[in-house]
């Protein structure tokens, strides 16, 4: 017989009763039934129900065992009562009769119980990990995250991906978010960083003949820490291919992505067609770049119909540049109760409030009501209703001003309100291209650097950077899902005279940029072919497949929310001979 099990604790039915077995895992409970012990031991697999009474020999080894102990029981198998049958586990209808025990790890008093579902404090969830982790909906979720990632790579194998591996020590490089610097010790004074994303090397296998790259990445980033991001690092579905325009990208990714929600969102619907969508426009409708399109409300401009109206506040925010008047459709939203709530849920965000207007029936027909419509008359509101389409018991709710200072407001209003009024179909994953982001942006004193892929291709080359910087549209794309961005990618600049004319717009000298991207300025010199890629966040898929709302949830030893590992004790001091062999000093902050 094996040392520790002849059977996993999931893998004994009927047809083994009468059988010797051994069986090892966790004492999941203890149940004492007026002298006989039931336990449910739990292994990886699953559970099985093992009993003792004073018949056993080791009865009174048994009454010692206590929860989160690690136990080897030999035993005979028994058929349940059909009353005591348990339907909801595979062993549900046996049980094993213990005749001989091992203890192979007793336990200390749990500073969380595995059994049962009972919320914990994350500072402990973390700490204990390794105890957190067999916790039953915490393990099926790392379990779904390595079934993921099984799927992604044969999914990519499939389609003639080929998986490489690309450097964790590498130079730093501007990709949005601050590095992790790694001293040299050969090179006292130099700092390697650890890669925010492989997005050079990539770049440089297509330089170097390879068609199609992937790769299950390790990306660091050194972020404020959010419940869709982790603070440290985090994995994405990494992948690069030559001689392909946007569309090519969409095609190949697209199926694999639907593949995996098809497989793992239990039976939920997957929406099969993935509009495009404008940056311009998903910010204009949504009020931000990741919309959640299983909530049908789409915002419009209306600020013709509130210029010279005898709403003074719009109507003299109007006569400044660059301002308009935004209006949330509301269906079913039609209560003065309601739109007072939304109102007030706009002052918590920190603006003054959020006008509405409501429709009802007064019996002799449809009638406007609220503040907004008192002031702006009935033909206006009239054309308001029409132009969002809206019927009696609708509502519509208006913001105002330069976009920038109430889209976010917007957007999260727009959520709210779909969400309080049972708009969103939950049953559902809705995907959406954002496509034509813009190339740069300006900070408050009017300086250009990039917004966002520094690397992509301008639409229309280098032609398109003659004219305004703003202006100009990048070979740049994201998926959404359900709010939450799961894939980011972009057609590469590969054209070092667009290149370095991209840099210079954004403040970067050629010196500069050869200094800092030497190898792919170097390797463009050699006939780089057109390519382009993108990369999917595993964390994020996971996540949202298991519906969850916190990344950590996914991920097996998460950071908290101060980017540390409570587990590990990290981060931690560097002894003095660590510092000394990177000839380093640590400058105590004030």
């Amino acid at each position: 017989m094996h040392a520790f099990r002849t059977h996993t604790c999931a893998a004994l039915t009927k047809a083994d009763v009468g059988a010797t077995v051994r069986l090892s895992g966790w004492v999941h409970r203890v149940r004492d039934h007026g002298g006989v012990l039931f336990i449910d031991l739990r292994d990886h697999y699953g559970m099985t129900q093992v009993l003792c009474d004073p018949d056993s020999p080791v009865f009174a080894e048994v009454e010692k065992v206590r929860s989160e102990w690690c136990i080897r029981i030999d035993g005979t198998v028994k058929a349940r009562d059909a009353s005591l049958i348990n339907p909801k586990i595979p062993t549900g209808e046996v049980e094993v009769f213990v005749r001989d025990l091992e203890v192979l790890g007793t336990a200390d008093e749990l500073p969380l119980p595995v059994f049962g579902d009972q919320d914990y404090p994350e500072e402990t969830r973390l700490k204990y990990r390794f105890l957190d982790l067999r916790r039953e909906s915490l393990h099926e979720n790392i379990i779904l995250r390595s079934n993921v990632v099984r799927s992604i790579r044969k999914r990519m194998w499939d389609i003639d991906f080929n998986e490489f591996q690309t450097p964790i020590i590498t130079a730093s490089s501007p990709e949005g978010a601050r590095d992790f610097l790694v001293p040299s010790r050969l090179h006292p004074g130099k700092f390697y960083a650890l890669p925010q994303a492989p997005q050079q090397f990539k770049q440089l296998t297509m330089v170097g003949g390879f068609d199609k790259y992937f790769q299950i990445a390790p990306c660091f980033r050194d972020e404020d820490p959010r419940a869709d991001r982790s603070p440290t690092d985090f994995y994405q579905l990494d992948l690069e291919m030559s001689f392909v325009d946007q569309q090519d990208v969409f095609d190949t990714i697209q199926p694999v992505i639907a593949g995996l929600f098809e497989e793992f969102g239990g039976g939920r619907k997957v929406d099969t067609d993935w509009p495009q969508i404008s940056y311009r426009d998903s910010a204009l409708w949504y009020g931000t770049d990741k919309p959640d399109l299983r909530n049908p409300i789409k915002m419009q401009i209306v600020s013709e119909h509130f210029a010279g109206s005898g709403f003074a506040i719009f109507a003299k925010l109007l006569e400044q540049d660059g301002t308009e008047i935004r209006a949330i459709p509301a269906p079913t939203g039609g209560s003065r109760k309601f739109c007072d709530r939304m109102n007030k849920f706009a002052q918590e965000q920190g603006l003054p409030g959020m006008g509405y207007i409501f429709w009802r029936d007064q019996g002799n027909g449809m009638e406007a009501a609220g503040p907004l419509a008192k002031n702006i008359g009935p033909e206006r509101t009239e054309a308001i209703r029409q132009q969002l389409g809206l019927e009696v018991g609708d509502a519509a709710f208006f913001l105002g001003g330069k976009p920038a200072t109430f889209e976010g407001v917007a957007g999260r209003a727009r959520t709210v309100i779909g969400e309080e009024l049972g708009l969103v179909d939950k049953d559902r994953f809705a995907f959406a291209w954002i496509v034509d982001f813009p190339m740069y942006e300006a900070d408050d004193e009017g300086r250009i650097d990039f917004s966002h892929n520094p690397f992509s291709m301008p639409q229309g080359g280098m032609a398109a950077l003659d004219g305004d910087p703003l202006e100009v549209l990048g070979y740049q794309y994201d998926l959404a899902c359900n709010g939450y961005e799961l894939v980011s990618g972009a057609i590469r600049n590969h054209k070092l005279e667009i290149m370095y004319k991209a840099f210079e717009i954004a403040g970067y000298g050629s010196d500069e940029v050869e200094k800092r991207f030497g190898g792919m300025v170097n390797a463009f010199k050699y006939g780089a072919p057109p390519h382009g890629g993108c990369a999917a966040g595993i964390d994020r898929i996971v996540m949202l497949l298991a519906d969850e709302a916190n990344i950590r949830e996914v991920i097996m030893f998460p950071m908290n929310q101060r980017a540390e590992d409570l587990m590990m004790g990290a981060p931690s001091e560097p002894t003095g001979e660590q510092l000394r062999d990177l000839s380093l000093r640590v400058i105590p902050q004030d």
